[in-house]
């Protein structure tokens, strides 16, 4: 077993009785997800996605990830929400943050289309200058604002540095597999593409093409990833609650969330988790978030944001629980040198290895939170390998699924999402009739 929950700090708020009180509803919230019989069971093709994936296109990714590394310095992938936050929490996680820093033989990997600001699209410009570049660009339907205005600049770019037939060698399209302008495009010119699942919402996909590719470009072993989440898969479809260190997790959500708590903070104490905790906010808010339930979820990296946020989480209002990562091994070991002249004070940690400080931190950190009213549910990882994230991802995937039956909404639907987007189809002016009286109604208030 790859993961264990620690409930010592949460013990205290949540009692045994109101475990075993919400057990049932558990169960059954898994039982709709492995019958595929609940709201929005058109999208549960990650459920046996770690044993039910397609093989040939899995050795083409891992092909296409060795060309992309033969001819590059750079590779640009473009994509918004669960089109990039899934590779990316990969990537830094295992990886580290400072990838793109540090002497390797993979190349940079940066991710566009997840804005449309001017400035950080001109700064990724400049990064391009004098480098040899390759884009993976990821939509679905391909026409999604934010990627597809960014993918006209950089395939611009491609084609004045390479010229068309060049070009078209260093595009790779993730997209339907059948339809759609971007699908259209990638025929019409001859990308290489792959397939955005039908049955995968964007916030499950990071173990489909959406995420392998770049994951793999960064030098990361795939099959160590699958691995991980074929275990996990194997280890929470089939357990009983009692031994299910996933679906104790959604149970201890709900019955906190029904105890008047609003706001779930995800907590690292490491910089190379932060990404993982923007793709952890995704999933579980656009999952949970509707018909007006569903926690709040945040995130912090500690020690960091204890000198910001921790004054809060301490002492300001009670409606938080916090769900703690503890990432027990490191990939690096490095001590505290001895000083001589004991100029900080600080010559009682000298030998001592930094990680264990670390997590000496966030033992401190959890019993003064515990002391001061704030639940903590203890999510224990072995390290930062490929295979821990797999584990890591099946585990949060199938937790969400299983909460959001429990909270009672469809946890794979996001009409919320498509609001804005209509408003900025219809205030950006396109030629659609069905946004004409959009058009007219946003108008008027604009002029008010």
């Amino acid at each position: 077993m790859s993961l264990k929950l620690n409930n010592e700090f949460v013990r205290g708020f949540v009692a045994d009785t109101d475990v075993e009180a919400i057990r049932p509803e558990i169960e059954n919230a898994l039982e709709t997800v492995k019958n595929k019989d609940g709201a929005g069971n058109d999208f549960l093709g990650w459920y046996d996605l770690p044993v039910n994936y397609d093989r040939e296109e899995y050795d083409r990714i891992k092909a296409a990830a060795q060309r992309i590394k033969n001819m590059c310095d750079v590779l640009i992938v473009i994509g918004i929400g669960g089109s990039y936050l899934g590779a990316r929490a990969a990537i830094e996680y295992i990886q580290g943050n400072l990838y793109n820093n540090v002497a390797k033989d993979t190349p940079d990997i940066y991710f566009a289309g997840n804005s449309i600001s001017t400035s950080a699209l001109n700064d990724l410009l400049k990064i391009c200058e004098g480098k040899d570049v390759c884009v993976n660009v990821i939509s679905k339907s391909g026409t999604t604002t934010e990627p597809a205005v960014v993918f006209r600049v950089f395939r611009e770019l491609l084609v004045k540095k390479y010229g068309e037939e060049e070009a078209k060698k260093r595009i790779f399209a993730t997209t339907d597999k059948a339809r759609g302008k971007l699908k259209e495009l990638s025929d019409k010119i001859g990308y290489e593409t792959f397939v955005v699942p039908d049955d995968v919402g964007g916030r499950f996909s990071v173990l489909t093409a959406v995420g392998l590719l770049p994951i793999a470009v960064a030098g990361v072993d795939l099959d160590q990833l699958m691995k991980g989440a074929q275990d996990a898969r194997a280890e929470y479809t089939t357990k009983a609650f009692e031994d299910n260190e996933c679906l104790k997790y959604a149970a201890y959500r709900n019955v906190l969330e029904r105890s008047g708590k609003t706001t779930e903070i995800l907590v690292a104490y490491e910089p190379s988790a932060q990404m993982l905790c923007e793709w952890w906010k995704q999933l579980y808010g656009e999952s949970e978030g509707k018909d007006n339930k569903g926690l709040f979820p945040a995130s912090v990296i500690f020690s960091t944001d204890l000198h910001s946020l921790g004054q809060y989480i301490q002492d300001g209002q009670r409606n938080i629980f916090e769900t703690v990562l503890d990432i027990q091994g490191s990939n690096d070991t490095i001590c505290v040198p001895f000083d001589e002249a004991n100029s900080d004070g600080l010559n009682f940690l000298a030998g001592k290895e930094i990680h264990e400080i670390n997590r000496t931190a966030m033992k401190a950190t959890l019993y003064a939170h515990m002391d001061g009213g704030v639940p903590n549910i203890v999510v224990e990882v072995p390290d930062r390998s490929a295979y821990s994230f797999g584990y890591m991802v099946y585990f949060f995937e199938l937790a969400c699924a299983v909460s959001g039956y429990t909270l009672g909404v469809n946890p794979f639907n996001q009409p919320g999402v498509e609001e804005y987007k209509k408003n900025m189809f219809a205030l950006l002016d396109k030629p659609d009739p069905s946004l004409d009286a959009l058009k007219a109604e946003l108008k008027a208030r604009m002029a008010k």
